[in-house]
């Protein structure tokens, strides 16, 4: 200390210079700052020349070395960033972006934290910027291995990551952020871990599980007055140990084409079995149909034949007849008739069967040909 060893030596002189009995009768009293002024000035003009000085320069020179002093206490925080102000260590302040004034060194410093830039920390692995060899790490078994709920063992691989959220407590109330955050984070996993079953970790249960960690952290830190921000959990890696993974993978495949064939016949199902219920209610819809059409038929007929009973019985003849010659008409309507009168004596008749047969018969039939005759 330029204050220091003022008398020559001497024996555990303070930052003052005084002994262990003090100097001038005042021992553990405060230090006379006339006594200092004096012996700063004689102790200055030992570096400057004889001559050419005066009283005044000299205080001049003291005012522009105070001046000096006290504009180191001038300091810029980015917008990135907070500063935490210190007065012998003690917190004093926190300050935002801009340019700020504090007591100069050494009554006042302060410390810049960036509170915008996102943190990394990996739990199960390293990378090869984090090992002393320069390489990575796929697998830290004594952070990866944790037990699930049905007591299975499981290799987590997750990465966590975090701000500052105030740089006060961040400085003040934890001594290594880095090594509370991976304590925290590796606690959090385990215990939202053993509350999981095996086979959801990995699948279904994957975001809520990051979502519930995070929480988890934030709560534990919190606690802490840690002044740290969780923004983000990302599960890297679920998968059972090395030694057995083939045989989950079997598993695993096993299951996958169990739910793809359940599926299959499920569509299968779903296509055929609507299906089947059509064509039946079609099936009964068509004999509903046919039963109402031969019933209805059945009763026109019924009618009919009551109808015509009712003409028979008035007049028995005309009604015969009518009969006769409807039915005939009926029978005879679409063939090619030929009527020869019985007086016609001597006329020898003659057919053109193809011409009269057409379309409907074959030279085979024309044997069979057709004669007629009338009343």
């Amino acid at each position: 200390m330029p204050w220091n060893n003022q008398n020559g030596g001497g024996t555990g002189g303070g930052p003052w210079n005084r002994g262990p009995s003090g100097g001038g009768g005042n021992s553990g009293g405060p230090p006379d700052l006339e006594e200092m002024l004096r012996r700063g000035q004689d102790r200055l003009r030992g570096f400057l020349p004889s001559r050419g000085f005066s009283g005044g320069s000299l205080i001049v020179i003291l005012l522009i070395v105070l001046a000096v002093w006290l504009s180191t206490g001038i300091y810029f925080v980015e917008s990135y960033e907070q500063g935490v102000v210190q007065r012998f260590g003690a917190f004093v302040s926190r300050t935002g972006s801009g340019l700020h004034y504090k007591l100069p060194w050494p009554i006042e410093t302060v410390t810049r934290v960036q509170t915008t830039r996102p943190r990394q920390i990996n739990i199960g692995f390293r990378t090869a910027a984090e090992t002393e060899d320069g390489n990575a790490q796929d697998d830290v078994p004594s952070e990866a291995d944790m037990l699930t709920g049905d007591e299975n063992i499981i290799d987590i691989n997750f990465t966590v990551l975090w701000v500052v959220k105030d740089a006060g407590d961040y400085i003040f109330n934890v001594e290594n952020p880095d090594a509370t955050v991976r304590a925290v984070a590796e606690s959090a996993m385990r215990e939202v871990v053993g509350r999981s079953q095996f086979e959801n970790i990995g699948t279904r249960d994957r975001e809520g599980i990051q979502i519930e960690v995070r929480e988890l952290m934030q709560k534990t830190l919190d606690s802490y007055n840690a002044g740290i921000t969780i923004t983000n959990v990302n599960l890297q890696k679920a998968d059972p140990p090395g030694e057995v993974i083939s045989a989950y993978r079997d598993v695993q495949a096993a299951r996958t084409d169990q739910e793809r064939l359940r599926n299959e016949a499920e569509t299968y199902a779903n296509n055929v079995i609507p299906k089947a219920r059509g064509n039946a209610a079609q099936i009964v819809q068509g004999a509903e149909a046919y039963r109402q059409q031969v019933i209805a038929e059945a009763s026109g007929q019924a009618r009919r034949f009551l109808s015509v009973l009712a003409q028979y019985r008035s007049a028995p003849d005309v009604t015969r007849r009518r009969i006769y010659l409807e039915t005939m008409t009926s029978i005879l309507g679409d063939m090619n008739k030929v009527i020869v009168d019985d007086s016609a004596k001597g006329v020898v008749p003659y057919f053109q069967l193809p011409n009269m047969l057409g379309n409907r018969g074959t030279p085979s039939q024309e044997a069979s040909g057709q004669t007629g005759g009338g009343q």
